[in-house]
């Protein structure tokens, strides 16, 4: 569809100036035309006019003396007149006189009237095509008749349609010539508009901007050129401080990316320190102990075998916890390798492995058949066992218990759970799970270091997840995660 606003500039000057020069024409030519036909009606009055007078003046004499026969010789001399189809002479009462009549004219449209109503003073209107004139026919001061006159306006159509033709005859010649010269001045106006468009699509396309648009001119576009030129130097300017800022910003992240690639080799040679030389003492520790009790335990009674067996278990947990913090270490280090991942076979993996460690507990797994989701399998198994192992713990002192895994929809995105009715928690208390070492339960009550969920939680965010938990006091316990 045609739209003005989505022409190109130029042809926008171009009709512009088209229909402001052909409209000034239009209006100058309808101007003349009516201003012709007006002053040519007046002169055909003042014209007919003055033939009427002449007309009465010479049928007076004929009106004093009721010579009807010399009025309408006189009445004849009007047929010098192409223009008078129709003339009469009335006495003052105004009783038709004397009448005259163009030959081959229209007897029909140029009847006179048998009685005229308007006498003794003058008149005329333009009707029908022709201009009707009455004049009263003065003799020494006083009023002896009138005579009415027809004429055609047919000269003043024919003059009034040429003049017409004309005006649009000068039309089709300006508004060629008048496009003609819209189109030179316009490119004056248009081409440096037009160039600078250009340089702006290429600055955009190729994303230089040491590029230039040149001014030709000192009026408002060459202001405009000005302007742009000026804009586009600040951009390169901004463009260089951000590219060196940019540049520097990669050099520090090159730096630290060092430093943590250092810190975490150093931090994995610890890890491996502590698991080697921290273990072998414990486990001499366990060792002895152990050793201690099977060969010396009639020695010793039963307050120093309590002794011993809180050594051998001070011994085990220090080593859960150092197994449980090189776990922690390992969540956070090594590079994820993210893949489709069904967590419903994860989870009903896991739930085979805790019915075989326990055979003993009445737990029922309700476990989704389908949980697909995104991400790196280890990590994810991790996940799953942390938080299936820590249901089963906290329904240990159920007689019968119940684990569910499961997917929600919120906001159109799933929401993973697993959830037990086991002791549950407080919720005030609920900001403490997701920390090292950090538990709601004794150990006597329910053994763990606290690393799990913490664990759990590093994992979470690794995906671009979150992890949180609902509960209440033995009501059970319900963790969400999304990845």
């Amino acid at each position: 569809m045609f739209s003005f606003r989505d022409l190109p500039i130029k042809y926008k000057l171009t009709l512009l100036s088209v229909l402001a020069s052909s409209s000034a024409l239009i209006l100058a030519c309808a101007s003349f035309v009516m201003y012709d036909m007006q002053t040519f009606r007046a002169e055909m009055v003042q014209q007919l006019s003055t033939q009427a007078k002449i007309i009465g003046y010479n049928s007076a004499a004929a009106l004093l003396f009721h010579d009807s026969k010399s009025a309408n010789e006189t009445l004849t001399a009007l047929s010098t007149e192409p223009d008078i189809v129709a003339a009469g002479i009335y006495s003052p009462a105004g009783k038709s006189f004397a009448t005259y009549r163009l030959q081959n004219g229209d007897e029909t449209a140029t009847a006179l009237p048998a009685v005229l109503q308007a006498i003794n003073k003058s008149d005329h209107r333009f009707a029908d095509g022709y201009l009707e004139l009455s004049q009263p026919i003065i003799y020494q001061g006083e009023n002896v008749g009138t005579i009415h006159i027809m004429a055609s306006l047919a000269v003043m159509k024919t003059r009034q349609l040429r003049y017409i033709g004309i005006a649009a005859v000068v039309l089709l010649i300006s508004i060629p010539a008048s496009m003609l010269i819209s189109q030179r001045l316009q490119q004056r106006i248009s081409r440096p508009i037009s160039a600078l468009a250009d340089t702006a699509n290429a600055i955009s396309r190729d994303k230089d901007y040491s590029v230039r648009a040149t001014a030709s001119s000192r009026d408002e576009v060459g202001h405009l050129v000005s302007t742009f030129n000026d804009m586009l130097a600040r951009i390169q300017e901004q463009n260089a401080a951000l590219q060196k800022a940019h540049d520097e910003a990669e050099q520090h992240v090159i730096e630290r990316t060092a430093q943590l690639e250092a810190a975490n080799q150093e931090l994995e040679s610890f890890s491996y320190s502590v698991s080697h030389d921290l273990r072998a003492p414990l486990r001499g520790i366990d060792g002895f102990s152990q050793a201690l009790l099977e060969d010396y335990g009639d020695h010793l009674d039963a307050q120093g075998k309590s002794y011993l067996q809180r050594v051998r278990a001070a011994s085990q947990r220090m080593a859960e916890l150092i197994d449980d913090m090189l776990s922690l270490s390992r969540v956070s280090r090594g590079e994820m390798k993210r893949e489709p991942v069904n967590l419903g076979l994860l989870a009903r993996r896991i739930a085979t492995e805790l019915h075989n460690a326990d055979g003993q507990r009445q737990v029922e797994f309700i476990i989704a058949p389908e949980l697909p989701a995104s991400g790196d399998a280890r990590l994810l198994r991790v996940v799953m066992e942390n938080l299936l192992r820590n249901a089963w713990k906290f329904t240990g002192k159920n007689s019968t218990a119940k684990i569910e895994v499961g997917v929600d929809r919120r906001n159109g995105q799933p929401v993973y759970f697993v959830r037990d009715d086991g002791a549950g928690f407080d919720m005030a208390y609920a900001e403490k799970l997701f920390g090292a070492f950090q538990r709601l339960h004794s150990s006597a009550e329910f053994q763990g270091t606290g690393i799990g969920l913490a664990t759990v939680q590093r994992v979470i965010r690794r995906h671009g997840g979150r992890v949180w938990a609902e509960s209440k006091v033995g009501q059970g316990a319900t963790f969400y995660f999304t990845l």
